[in-house]
C-alpha cells in the first residue's frame, strides 16, 4: 500500500491571525489541484480557528502545535483536545524538539499526549530526534529507539493507524544544516523497524515517517523523492507562501 505523504508548515511562534489569514488567501490558489499529498497547517493558538476557517473547504487541514492531554482542569496556558475539536482542527504536534528543550516534555508526557489525541480522533504528528552531540557520540538509533518505546507505550496496533512519526534531527533544526537523505533515510529505516518491534510490521509498513530540519525549496526534490521519507515538517521555509507551495510541488 502506498503512502500519501503528508507536507506540514509548523509556524511556531509566528503570525498573527491577520497575517495568517493572508497566508491561507494567497496560499490557497497556489495548491488548489494538489491531490499528490495532504498539506497540513499547524498555526500558533490565536490564529488556529482563523486558519480553521479560512481553509474550510479547501485541500488543507489544519492542526495545533501542541496540546494537553486533559480534557480540562487547572492547566493555564494550555489547550485541551475538546477544545481543538471545537475549532474543527484535524491534527497535533507533539513532543516537537522545542517543547522538549524549552518546556521540559519527556517520552513520558508525549505518551499521554499521543493517548489523548487518539481518543478523540485527532491525528498526531509524534516529533523525535537526536542532537548534534547524540549525533556525534553514535547515539542516534539509541536515541530514536527510547523516544519511540517511551512515546508509543501503551499503544495497541489495532489504534494505531492514524499517527504520524516526525524525524527531526535536532541539529538541522533553524540552523540551515539539512541531514543529506542518506542521513535521513538511514534514521526513518532505524525509526520503521523500531515501528515493527513495538506495533508489528503491518503498522511499520503503512506508518508515515516525515522528515523535519531546514527543509527548503531548494533541497525538499532530493528529501522527498526518497522512498523512506513520507513528507515534511516545514519550519522557516513555511511562513511564505510561494517558498511552502514550492515545497509541496516538489
Amino acid at each position: 500500500m502506498a503512502r500519501k505523504s503528508l507536507i506540514a508548515a509548523n509556524w511556531k511562534m509566528y503570525k498573527t491571525p491577520d497575517e495568517a489569514l493572508t497566508f491561507v488567501q494567497a496560499f490557497l490558489p497556489l495548491v488548489a489541484n494538489h491531490t499528490r499529498d495532504e498539506i497540513a497547517l499547524f498555526p500558533s493558538v490565536t490564529s488556529l480557528a482563523t486558519v480553521v476557517h479560512a481553509a474550510a473547504g479547501s485541500n488543507i487541514q489544519v492542526g495545533l502545535q501542541n496540546m494537553h492531554y486533559e480534557n480540562e482542569g487547572a492547566y493555564t496556558g494550555e489547550t485541551s483536545p475538546i477544545m481543538l475539536k471545537a475549532v474543527r482542527a484535524t491534527h497535533t504536534l507533539i513532543g516537537h524538539s522545542e517543547r522538549r528543550q524549552y518546556f521540559a516534555e519527556t517520552d513520558a508526557i508525549v505518551n499521554k499526549k499521543l493517548h489523548a489525541a487518539l481518543a478523540h480522533g485527532i491525528v498526531p504528528v509524534v516529533c523525535i530526534g537526536e542532537s548534534l552531540v547524540e549525533r556525534e557520540a553514535g547515539e542516534t538509533a539509541s536515541v530514536l529507539k527510547t523516544q519511540l518505546t517511551g512515546g508509543l507505550s501503551g499503544i495497541a496496533a489495532e489504534q494505531a493507524a492514524p499517527i504520524v512519526i516526525a524525524y527531526e534531527p535536532v541539529w538541522a533544526i533553524g540552523t540551515g544544516k539539512t541531514a543529506t537523505p542518506q542521513m535521513a533515510v538511514e534514521a526513518h529505516r532505524i525509526v520503521r523497524a523500531e515501528v515493527a518491534r513495538l506495533l508489528g510490521s503491518e503498522i511499520a509498513s503503512a506508518i508515515r515517517i516525515l522528515y523535519g530540519g531546514s527543509v527548503k525549496p531548494e533541497n525538499a526534490s532530493s528529501l522527498l523523492n526518497e522512498e523512506e521519507i513520507d513528507g515534511a515538517l516545514v519550519g522557516g521555509a513555511s511562513l511564505k507562501p510561494d517558498s511552502f507551495a514550492a515545497i509541496v510541488h516538489y
